[in-house]
């Protein structure tokens, strides 16, 4: 500004500003606390969370993509370290901790660059070629899976289970798991498709693990609308309706006049009989079971009754639909086009008993496209955390049975990916070698968390890790359970090839987009982030 002129204020008053290296640090900051406070929870001897919300709710999980979403994160950067879990979870269900923690460690090492004077355009360029790199070396060491392999599959199925509190009934979760993916799964041009939507999962305390079972149908929250109505039906005979079976109200205001007590009579007498034919055209069709998404008239339930005909109401319109592919009931939109061909078929239909709920079990589909997986554990923060580990198993094993590919777990795939890119930066040369390089020492941190977490000496493992791989052994990784360096494939400790790949350009991506800021206006009212703000959310040491 020259000397005398009046200074022009663009920004609102209240605003602050962080500008160039401060900005980067600060956000390097923020990212690396978001980081260190999920490290901890990293492999099958990883370390649970409690998260307390404001109202008292307590969520008990050491799942990357659920400790992130209960906590509140008031920093931009921490916020963009949040969206690479999410986007990990959408397109993989596992993996959220491993990409975090990446990225936090691609942002550590770029930090260590930026004090070298490396400038943050030639670090990006580096850890774009080496993420590049990282994704051709991981699909080099990639091993084919059969479609029918269903050991493999279970396998699998583990290894995403590892790290939670269902280890103990591996066995039998991974049975489920498979069932229920193998089921639903279809062959479109030659390539296999999975639709998580079509899996059901019902969870309901008061049981041990061991408990939870596969049903070939849908398990609906709901029970017969009417007491006199039957408990159980076999051969059911499965009629879909979302529309109501009750008088329709008038979707203008009216009023009606009736002058004469006869009109009255009259008046009900026609209510009466809508209901009535809707009923009578219900029970020609020949169905036995009746399955409603809106709701059935009282003068209705009890004909339903009468007739034997087991009904049930306000069921969710994702519900309907995985029960017409699980029946291969068609969902009628007008009672009066119903016919026997509408109707699906199963083998039984019954109403259970769990403590105070009641369940309506759809069971015994012919091959359904459509299945449930019934969860029990013994308290409801079991059955909670057990969700999750399901989810991410049927995840992982959808990924393998799509791809048909799968990598080696255990930190292996790590090393073999540091080692490959060291030998590639070379050839690259210049300062972009050092950022190359520092993808290398990033990348292996998954190796040295997972030791540190199991109470072994980190140092000592990637020593003999290196030793192994240098010799050619690409499948060594760390036997948490012996505290060893082996052979994961001899363990089997597998994961589907996406898994790695979407971790990578997960973490690079998030790395070289927060790298890229040098400017950050925080408005008035936001206040300014402050990286010390997340001093309480847990630190470990660096190896």
């Amino acid at each position: 500004m020259l000397a005398g002129q009046q200074p022009i204020i663009v920004l609102r008053e209240g605003t602050t500003r962080d500008k160039g290296k401060d900005a980067r640090e600060k956000n390097i900051l923020a990212a690396l606390a978001i980081a260190d406070a999920a490290k901890s929870t990293l492999g099958p001897k990883g370390m649970d969370k409690m998260l307390v919300d404001s109202t008292g709710n307590v969520v008990i999980t050491n799942d990357g993509a659920t400790i992130l979403k209960e906590i509140d994160v008031d920093h931009p950067a921490g916020k963009m370290i949040i969206e690479v879990a999410k986007s990990q979870d959408q397109e993989c269900g596992d993996g959220t901790t491993t990409a975090v923690i990446l990225t936090g460690e691609l942002l550590k090492h770029a930090s260590n660059l930026l004090e070298k004077h490396i400038h943050p355009t030639v670090i990006n360029e580096g850890y774009k070629l080496a993420a590049r790199k990282a994704i051709d070396i991981l699909n080099s060491i990639s091993l084919p899976i059969k479609k029918d392999d269903i050991k493999t599959l279970k396998h699998i199925s583990i290894t995403a289970m590892s790290s939670k509190g269902s280890m103990a009934s591996k066995e039998v979760l991974a049975t489920v798991v498979v069932d229920a993916i193998t089921s639903i799964a279809d062959q479109t041009n030659g390539r296999t498709e999975v639709d998580l939507d079509n899996i059901q999962i019902q969870k309901q305390p008061g049981a041990n693990i061991e408990s939870t079972t596969i049903i070939k149908g849908i398990i609906l929250d709901k029970e017969p609308v009417h007491e006199q109505m039957p408990r159980t039906i076999s051969n059911a005979k499965i009629a879909l309706v979302n529309q109501a079976l009750e008088v329709k109200k008038t979707e203008v205001d009216a009023r009606i006049q009736i002058q004469d007590p006869s009109q009255l009579q009259a008046f009900l007498d026609e209510e009466e009989r809508m209901i009535r034919k809707m009923v009578d055209k219900i029970i020609a069709s020949g169905a036995n079971v009746l399955i409603c998404q809106k709701g059935i008239d009282d003068l209705a339930q009890y004909l339903f009754s009468k007739k034997g005909i087991y009904a049930v109401k306000q069921v969710k319109e994702s519900d309907m639909i995985k029960i017409a592919k699980a029946t291969k009931a068609k969902i009628v939109s007008y009672v009066e086009e119903l016919t026997d061909k509408d109707l699906g078929k199963a083998g039984k239909i019954e109403e259970r008993k769990y403590g105070d709920d009641r369940f309506t079990f759809i069971t015994d589909c012919t091959n359904p496209k459509a299945v449930s997986i019934f969860l029990r554990g013994g308290t409801e923060h079991v059955v909670d955390e057990l969700d999750r580990a399901v989810h991410d198993s049927l995840s992982v094993v959808m990924a393998a049975l799509e791809d048909g590919k799968m990598t080696v777990g255990g930190g292996a795939a790590a090393i073999e990916i540091a080692l490959g890119i060291r030998s590639y930066a070379p050839s690259v040369g210049g300062r972009q070698q050092m950022a190359i390089e520092a993808f290398a020492n990033a990348i292996e941190v998954i190796p040295k968390t997972l030791a540190a977490n199991a109470g072994l000496d980190p140092i000592n493992i990637m020593l003999e890790l290196r030793s192994q791989h240098k010799k050619g052994n690409t499948h060594a990784g760390i036997n948490i359970h012996t505290g060893k360096v082996d052979n994961m494939m001899d363990i089997h400790v597998i994961e589907p090839l996406r898994l790695g790949i979407q971790e990578i350009q997960s973490a690079s991506e998030a790395a070289t987009m927060i790298l890229r800021i040098d400017d950050v206006i925080a408005s008035k009212g936001m206040g300014s982030p402050s990286p010390s703000n997340y001093g309480g959310m847990g630190d470990m040491d660096d190896y």
